[in-house]
C-alpha cells in the first residue's frame, strides 16, 4: 500500500505472533531476504543510512497504531539492524488510551503484528522480478492486525501489560456490576 503523503509506503497484511512479558514490546519489524505478500524483499543494510540520518537530526521512528499518524501509542527505545532484520524494542504508553487498548489486544492474542511505514530511496529488480529494497527511509513501525510480512511480529512484551490489561478488565467488570 502507498500513502498519498510524501510517498510513504506501508507493509501490512495477515500475520501471527508470539507474545510474552509488560508495557515493553520487542520483535522483528522486517526480516532480510524474506519476501512479503507484496512481493518485496528487504536487503541487509537497507535501513542503516536512514537510521543514521534520523539520529543525526535528533529525530526518531514513531510507534503508531495501524499506521495511523494521528494515533501514536508509544515510543521505540531501540531500533537496529542485525543479521536477521530490523529489530525493535519499545514501550506502550499507559497514559494513552489506544495504547491501553493495544496492550489488552496483545495480551488476548488478538493482534501481534508489526509493520513498517517507509519511503523507498533505492530498489532494484532481482532475477525473479522481485523488488529488492536496498535503501529505505523508515518513518514508523506500527502495531497492526495484519502485517504484510507474516513473520514480522511482536516477540515479547513485559509483565506490566498483563497487569494493566487485568486491571482494565476488572474495572470494566466493576462498572458493569453497578
Amino acid at each position: 500500500m502507498r500513502s498519498r503523503d510524501y510517498g510513504l509506503e506501508l507493509k501490512y497484511s495477515r500475520g501471527e505472533a508470539l507474545v510474552s512479558d509488560g508495557s515493553c514490546i520487542e520483535g522483528y519489524a522486517s526480516l532480510f531476504g524474506a519476501r512479503d505478500q507484496g512481493g518485496d524483499v528487504v536487503a541487509p543494510g537497507a535501513y542503516a543510512a536512514g537510521l543514521k540520518r534520523l539520529a543525526q537530526r535528533g529525530d526518531k521512528v514513531r510507534m503508531l497504531w495501524q499506521h495511523d499518524p494521528a494515533q501514536p501509542i508509544g515510543v521505540w527505545d531501540e531500533i537496529r539492524e542485525d543479521a536477521h532484520g530490523l529489530w525493535v524494542k519499545g514501550r506502550l504508553l499507559p497514559e494513552v488510551a489506544r495504547a491501553r487498548e493495544a496492550a489488552a489486544l496483545i495480551e488476548a492474542g488478538a493482534i501481534d503484528g508489526l509493520s513498517i511505514g517507509y519511503r523507498t530511496i533505492s530498489a532494484e529488480r532481482d532475477g525473479k522480478g522481485q523488488r529488492v529494497l536496498t535503501e529505505v527511509e523508515l518513518w514508523e513501525v506500527s502495531l497492526v492486525t495484519f502485517p504484510m510480512l507474516r513473520e514480522a511480529k511482536v516477540g515479547r512484551k513485559s509483565d506490566g501489560l498483563s497487569e494493566m490489561a487485568a486491571a482494565f478488565h476488572a474495572a470494566r467488570m466493576a462498572l458493569r456490576a453497578d
